[in-house]
């Protein structure tokens, strides 16, 4: 999308918006989020009520490219520079401490803060345009806390509806990425990975000389980390390739519905109530990914079956995701084929 192609009176109508407290749903190149100015403690307030999100869970402020990291950190490490120098604009979030004179609201209370630059040209121009490009814009993803995240207008309708708490929803198309940014922690010395996405830990490495650390009990709280999460309503159950048609035909013969996403085709999946076939590659698997589960999810199944993908470093966002969708539903295959 070029410049030429923005809504500019919709962008400077949300942006207006923004300023007057009010919440203001918009796209990133990751999925869309539900913004409000990072500064007005209200509106903030206003984006756990509407998305019924705990309070003591942070969320992230996007900021434009010009913006003065040092207003809202306390102190950018040399680690930071050079992962901003090779990923912002982009979707990569950094943990800072925080600066004192911003609200711990926008931490969850902790003395930290998540910051992120975003690519996509919608949210940049709205991020300019929002006070002259020196404010930020807290902002979750815009659907209900736990719930299954956004990647089009369309899914953001589907969450909130007309009108509500949710005052505008600037459409930018399906997002590119389609799964949340990745966290890396540069508060406390050394980078540590909270939560895996596009930007892997092998290219932090090729960046830094070294891998992130894995999180420790001391590690600030972050955006989408807690165990259940991204989850659709219908249960979810990872499965791997090898066992994907063993358990379709069992799930079958005890006449129980279910609906099944799968990458490869090494197995029978006509059977399936519902299918979606992914892409086999992670980056175009990630962008289908919150699509093709909200498509499922309607098909009203008693489970749906996810082929487990690969392993590898690259789809370890992906993997990430997927485990905390199925979270909730343990032992789920058990119950249905033993009731």
């Amino acid at each position: 999308m070029s410049e030429d192609q923005l809504d500019w009176p919709a962008i400077h109508e949300a942006a207006h918006k923004l300023e007057r407290g009010e919440l203001v749903a918009f796209p990133t190149e990751t999925v869309y989020g539900l913004g409000a100015d990072a500064e007005n403690a209200c509106a903030v307030t206003y984006i756990y009520e509407a998305k019924e999100r705990p309070s003591d869970h942070p969320v992230i402020v996007h900021l434009a490219p010009e913006a003065d990291l040092a207003y809202w950190a306390a102190s950018v490490p040399d680690d930071a520079r050079k992962l901003i120098d090779a990923f912002w604009p982009g979707p990569l979030t950094l943990i800072f401490k925080r600066a004192e004179h911003v609200s711990p609201i926008v931490s969850g209370g902790q003395d930290s803060i998540g910051l992120r630059c975003p690519s996509h040209p919608v949210a940049q121009a709205l991020l300019r345009t929002f006070k002259n490009g020196k404010g930020g814009i807290a902002a979750p993803s815009a659907n209900k806390f736990g719930h299954v995240s956004p990647t089009t207008a369309q899914h953001v309708h589907d969450e909130f509806g007309q009108g509500g708490m949710v005052a505008c929803i600037l459409d930018g198309g399906q997002s590119d990425v389609g799964i949340e940014s990745t966290i890396v922690d540069v508060s406390r010395g050394e980078p540590v990975l909270l939560r895996p996405g596009h930007v892997s830990a092998a290219d932090i490495a090729r960046v830094l000389g070294k891998y992130p650390l894995q999180p420790d009990r001391n590690a600030p709280r972050a955006s989408g980390t807690l165990e259940a999460h991204y989850a659709p309503v219908t249960p979810v159950a990872m499965v791997d390739a090898a066992q994907i048609a063993e358990v379709s035909k069992a799930l079958h013969g005890a006449g129980r519905r279910f609906a099944l996403m799968h990458y490869s085709a090494r197995f029978d999946a006509s059977i399936a109530a519902e299918k979606n076939v992914l892409p086999a590659d992670p980056v175009g698997y990630a962008h289908d990914l919150y699509a093709a589960l909200r498509t499922l999810d309607t098909a009203k199944a008693d489970v749906m079956l996810v082929e487990a993908p690969p392993t590898e470093d690259v789809w370890n966002g992906i993997n990430d995701r997927l485990r905390r969708a199925a979270h909730d539903s343990a032992g789920i295959l058990d119950r249905l084929l033993r009731s």
